[in-house]
């Protein structure tokens, strides 16, 4: 069978950055007419929510205006068709790929709506081939970065001497709810970011970066309540059940031992851990768990700390670190994040 590799991941973020500590100023103006306990929660929420920063398609005085649905749409979708193109772009160029040789592209947002999607858009500014396979993945939420690894692996698996992209845009931003004073709103604002990044690969002989040994999907039953977006007049309204971390715990030993077993390894023999960071909780749920088993996450926790959770785009902000590190050859790593369904993707590398 051909050998798939993760040949390069880039990054890119858009052009407004604040520190949480100057959103907080915003925050407390939003919710001026709520009650001051509840107020005062909130804040607590932002500044405890382990992100200190993080980028935006908007500057922070748009996050705030009451505009419409069809207004923040608009600029999710210029924006994304920027950032998507540059990331693409980088990815390419830093790795010396001509555009034109790409066979299959994966475009992967949940933020914002377009149709044609991202990846049309791509095929026309970057001169991209007429018969390139193209796979917009949309409603996957934060899993969908890995998803559209195993897609990609998938194809590469059945074609080789391909090269496939992953382009993950996500503006949560976007999404953000005036008139919604729910705890799922409070909280997802005060973790979610945006960004966006690429992952290439390839099915070539002369391929190089970590290799992937495997790739599943683990759906909860009875679970589709969990996590998602309810389509309302005002936009995508976060759905956020407090129950998620309580959930991963209970289905954790399923999700990753007899994944790691029908490719041939353990827990034991896996050094790198490449985790989604949904937030402050689920994190600190995985990190006590990967903890008893003797491993860390801490690449995870920082990029959390550094961009916030950028939905799909963000596991592949950690996969990045994890290629600039000096790994030694046989090294097994695994790439494991949670979204809408309830669902787990999981790809288990080897340097």
């Amino acid at each position: 069978m051909n050998e798939i590799h993760i040949v390069k991941v880039t990054k890119e973020l858009p052009q407004y950055c604040r520190v949480t500590k100057d959103i907080l100023p915003f925050v407390d103006r939003w919710l001026g007419d709520q009650d001051e306990r509840f107020r005062r929660k909130v804040l607590k929420i932002f500044e405890g929510a382990a992100v200190d920063k993080r980028y935006g398609i908007m500057n922070i005085d748009e996050v705030f205006e009451a505009t419409s649905f069809e207004q923040k749409n608009a600029i999710y979708v210029r924006e994304v068709k920027k950032l998507g193109r540059a990331v693409l772009q980088n990815a390419l160029v830093s790795r010396g790929w001509e555009a034109t040789s790409l066979d299959y592209i994966i475009t992967v947002s949940c933020t914002g709506i377009m149709i044609p999607s991202l990846d049309a858009f791509l095929i026309n500014d970057l001169g991209l081939r007429q018969d390139i396979v193209r796979l917009p993945v949309t409603e996957m939420g934060c899993a969908a970065g890995v998803s559209g690894l195993i897609y990609a692996s998938n194809f590469l698996k059945s074609n080789p001497g391909k090269r496939a992209a992953v382009v993950a845009v996500e503006s949560p931003t976007a999404t953000f709810q005036l008139n919604d004073f729910s705890m799922a709103n409070m909280v997802s604002a005060a973790i979610f970011g945006d960004g966006a990044a690429c992952v290439l690969l390839s099915s070539e002989k002369e391929a190089t970066g970590p290799k992937i040994m495997g790739e599943e999907m683990y759906h909860f039953k009875d679970a589709t309540h969990l996590m998602g977006f309810d389509m309302t007049n005002d936009g995508l309204k976060m759905i956020l059940d407090p129950d998620v971390p309580e959930t991963i715990t209970r289905h954790f030993p399923a999700i990753v031992h007899p994944f790691l077993a029908r490719h041939g390894t353990s827990i034991e023999n896996v050094t790198h851990l490449i985790f989604h960071p949904g937030g402050k909780k689920i994190v600190q749920t995985v990190e006590e768990l990967f903890g008893t088993m003797g491993k860390n996450i801490d690449d995870t926790r920082e990029i959390l700390r550094l961009y916030g959770n950028m939905s799909s785009a963000t596991v592949l902000y950690v996969l990045e670190r994890f290629l600039e590190k000096d790994i030694g050859s046989g090294e097994q790593g695994l790439i494991l994040s949670f979204g809408p369904g309830f669902s787990a993707q999981r790809v288990l590398l080897q340097w």
